[in-house]
């Protein structure tokens, strides 16, 4: 893991659509930009800043996030999110997100992941079966 260092960052950015909506997940009954497709695009955004960074065989997964969901965004407005790697302790990653549609400041996390060894978390996941 020596390639992964705090400072790694990486953007994305999605137009909302009608799949994005809070009425669409179930988190709410209005037609914005919903907490869980902005999770969603905040994790997928430091999975992204990782790319290139990890010795083969190795991922990461999601472990926590503290997320903030600031305000709304209405359908077909684009959502621009920042993932910066602020902390590296052991397998446990630690990034600083933010959110931004064309007019504020929509959202902010603290989001951990660990680096894992994907076949022997699959074999775990499969023993479950």
């Amino acid at each position: 893991m020596s390639a992964i260092s705090p400072g790694l960052r990486a953007e994305t950015e999605i137009t909302v659509s009608e799949a994005d909506t809070a009425a669409r997940w179930g988190s709410g009954l209005v037609p914005v930009y919903s907490t869980p497709a902005l999770v969603g695009q905040m994790e997928n955004t430091a999975v992204v800043a990782l790319s290139g960074h990890l010795p083969a065989g190795q991922t990461t997964v999601g472990g926590r996030i503290d997320v903030r969901h600031l305000a709304p965004t209405p359908v077909g407005m684009k959502v621009r999110a920042a993932a910066e790697l602020v902390e590296v302790e052991g397998r446990k990653l630690v990034f600083r997100i933010e959110a931004w549609d064309a007019v504020e400041k929509v959202g902010e996390a603290l989001h951990e992941r660990f680096v894992i060894d994907e076949a022997r978390f699959m074999a775990r996941v499969q023993g479950k079966g």
